[in-house]
Formats: C-alpha cells, structure tokens, sequence
C-alpha cells in the first residue's frame, strides 16, 4: 500500500467526491433537459451531497498540513535563557523545523503547550500517525497570588486553517470517527539566566530535559 500521509488521502478523498458530485451534476442538467423533475431533483441532492463532502474532506485535510507526524520520539524545541530583570527573560526559542523566535516572558518559570491527536479504525489501517501542533510559549509564577494578579506573558504559534478538526472533534461527543484520542500536553520548568532546555514529544506528550549545568542548577533548587 502506498505510504499517503493524512492530508494526502483526504486530498484524494476530496478529489473523489469531487467527481461524483461533477458526474452527478451532468446527470442533473440530462435530467432537466429531459423534464424529469423527481430524477433531477434526487440527483441534486446527491451532487450537493458529494460536493460538502468533498468540502469537508478538503478543508481538514487543509488543517491537517498545521500538525506534524509523530512516530517516535522527536525534538520539537530548543529553549536559551537570558535574565533581564527580576522575574523578566528574553528566551531564544529554536525549533525543530529551522524557524526561531527571540520572545520575552514574565514570571518564574516557562510553559511549552502542545496539542496531540490520535486516530482509531480505518485511520490506522490506512497509516494515519498520530499528530501534534505546538501553541503556545508562556510565563508562570510560583506564586499563586501572582500568578492571579501579576502580568501574564503568552505567545501564540501556528493559526488554524481549513476546519479545525481538534475543535469539532472535541465538540461532537464522540460521533466523529477515526479520532480516537485528542489531548493536551505541556512541559514546564524554571527560568534561569544562561539556563538551556530541550523539549522532545512522544506519543505520551511532552517532555522538558536540561541542556547545560545552569539549567541542571535551576531544576535542583526549583526542586
């Protein structure tokens, strides 16, 4: 069997019912040039039934290309820390992909957020591995009370595109088929200056390691 990833056996999907919902329309416009009205009116429906589903098909395949494949454990980030002021950093965040970002969190210590979906049924038959998209980077206070009142710093990663099929599969109470289970994931450990972590990502979730000995020392006395 070919090795098509998800986006890729939606596509054809799509491109599927595409067609049927073309052949179905040519049958529509016979239908109508012969004066049959049940005939064209059923072949309507069917034409416009092929063709949501086709929409449908493509628009997730679509959100679908803003998650990776996971099939083993794998590194999604890098983190370096240099102190500003007190409770203030500017971490250098690298990620996996190439890309980086220079971004400034408040607080004491650093959240890395992921969101991971796994699939059930015809989805495993057909290859599907499970996938995860990171959210978001954010600061946090070990102080509850801070935490309820002092600012909060969070940066946003990848938007959304096509339907968001982590959204509707966690609002359809299980009717969706093929997803079998979609979960959150954060790590998190202290800020330090010079402190460097890294984050890699398993089917269980994410997972937060000290890359150098101010990181090692941050987690010691956090501990």
């Amino acid at each position: 069997m070919p090795d098509f990833d998800e986006s890729t056996t939606l596509t054809l999907l799509a491109l599927l019912f595409a067609a049927f919902a073309l052949l179905t329309l040519f049958g529509l416009l016979r239908a109508l040039r012969r004066r049959r009205p049940l005939r064209a009116t059923t072949l309507g429906l069917g034409a416009g039934g092929f063709g949501l589903a086709a929409a449908l098909c493509g628009s997730i395949a679509l959100n679908l290309l803003t998650y990776q494949r996971l099939t083993q454990e794998r590194s999604v980030a890098q983190l370096s820390f240099a102190q500003l002021a007190p409770q203030r950093f500017e971490v250098e965040l690298r990620l996996a992909d190439g890309g980086s970002r220079h971004l400034t969190l408040a607080g004491d210590e650093w959240q890395l957020d992921a969101r991971v979906l796994k699939w059930s049924g015809l989805a495993t038959v057909l290859g599907f591995d499970p996938l995860f998209r990171l959210e978001r980077l954010s600061g946090r206070y070990l102080s509850a009370a801070q935490e309820l009142s002092a600012a909060r710093t969070v940066h946003g990663f990848a938007g959304g595109r096509g339907m968001d099929l982590w959204a509707a599969a966690r609002l359809s109470d299980g009717w969706i088929p093929w997803v079998d289970a979609l979960y959150g994931s954060a790590a998190y450990l202290p800020m330090r200056d010079g402190a460097q972590y890294g984050v890699t990502i398993s089917a269980s979730g994410l997972v937060a390691r000290p890359l150098n000995e101010a990181a090692a020392a941050a987690i010691a006395d956090w501990k």
